[in-house]
């Protein structure tokens, strides 16, 4: 039977971890992230998980551990936000590389500077081209069932990369929500045993991890990687469906809310898309056909299947909580472009910069995207296409 509980949602994905029983979890504790090493530690204390519990010395360390570990043939987990996982990028590249499916809950933050504990996608986005998986949650329910289906993503034999569980600092990490949980066994036997075809440990296993390329290599190296990223999206699907029939929650690569005649859409990540549901109700009891396209897998980034969800939207808001300071868009915005320009569809596209640093997302200030969107169908005139939400200029 399903468990009812209420927890954050650090609580949320320590608990999930605790279900799964890693085999090593190396961590070093940073805000807000810091709660889930925290809650796990307790859970070793006890006895309810017999993983190998490694306190590094810095976040680059841990990820340097969880690459040895996951090479050796261990099931590999740790946490971190914001600086911490800027301080592992020169590692992150090495574990997709070297293909080890390593399991890491990030808690996003904004990177410094200026320095800022709260809630924006800048960490996250700073590593989208890693080589990492990245699944982003919207509620603290969504952050537990995508860490339960994390390691069945990651460990496929078609895949075998990292993957990141995401989801967003203090705004879902901090705060209790009512949660559905799985029983124990039913999680156990979900994700299964990690029995890895090859690692480096195994008896006459003749394997090396990391080594240099020569010029003759690194393509084939990359394209090979990237072929496991390809895989994944339809692994990811799989993945869903089966969790689907245990859980009777059904996830895919995004959600569509109101859009099967939405003339003015948003695309958008993380908790805001609750904020950004509220305000599509609103805007329906007005007769304003609006709709919001939430996006949960953000890399491998499912282009194709998002230009056919917004094929019929006339005019469009991609929503990017992080500034690429590339003074004519943001990650998702140049992403979701793209994909339109590629089937052959060209919608009014605004492209919104918005929440940084934790700045407040209201009902209010995402009814002034769509008041934008109203306004260019009325005009025909875009106006600037790269915006500040919420900002005093």
């Amino acid at each position: 039977m399903a468990v009812k509980d209420r927890l954050s949602g650090n609580e949320a994905v320590a608990y999930a971890m605790r279900q799964i029983n890693p085999d090593v979890m190396p961590a070093y504790p940073i805000t807000p992230s810091t709660e889930i090493p925290q809650y796990f530690t307790a859970f070793v204390a006890n006895g309810q998980v017999d993983t190998e519990f490694i306190p590094v010395e810095s976040e680059h360390s841990a990820m340097s551990a969880c690459i040895g570990s996951e090479a050796a043939g261990a099931r590999t987990i740790t946490a971190t936000s914001s600086c911490g996982l800027a301080l592992m990028w020169e590692v992150l590249n090495v574990a997709a590389s070297d293909r080890l499916p390593i399991c890491l809950a990030l808690v996003n933050r904004a990177l410094s500077g200026p320095i800022n504990i709260n809630c924006d996608h800048s960490d996250a986005m700073g590593a989208r081209n890693t080589g990492w998986i990245q699944v982003f949650s919207e509620n603290n329910q969504e952050a537990y069932d995508n860490m339960v289906q994390a390691y069945r993503i990651a460990e496929h034999p078609d895949v075998m990369l990292p993957i990141m569980i995401c989801q967003d600092g203090f705004i879902t990490s901090h705060a209790v929500e009512n949660i559905t949980l799985l029983e124990d066994e039913i999680v156990k036997d979900f994700v299964g045993e990690y029995n890895p075809e090859h690692y480096l440990l195994k008896d006459g296993e003749s394997i090396a991890y990391g080594p240099y390329a020569v010029t003759n290599y690194v393509m084939e190296a990359r394209r090979a990687q990237m072929q496991g990223l390809r895989n994944a999206k339809q692994v990811v699907l799989d993945v869903a469906d089966e969790f689907a029939r245990i859980s009777g929650r059904q996830y895919g690569f995004f959600e569509e809310y109101k859009m099967e005649d939405a003339d003015y859409a948003m695309v958008i990540i993380g908790s805001a898309a609750g904020t950004a549901k509220d305000t599509v109700d609103l805007l329906r009891k007005q007769g304003i056909k609006a709709g919001i396209l939430k996006i949960r897998l953000f890399r491998p980034f499912p282009a194709e299947e998002i230009a056919e969800a917004l094929k019929n939207v006339k005019y469009l808001a991609v929503m990017d909580r992080t500034e690429d300071f590339n003074t004519n868009c943001g990650p998702l915005g140049a992403e979701v472009k793209a994909a339109l320009y590629n089937k052959g569809l060209h919608p009014y596209v605004l492209n919104y910069c918005y929440g940084l640093g934790g700045r407040d997302v209201t009902v209010n200030s995402l009814s002034s995207v769509f008041s934008d969107l109203m306004d260019i169908d009325r005009t025909g005139e875009t106006g600037e296409t790269y915006r500040y939400l919420s900002v005093r200029e």
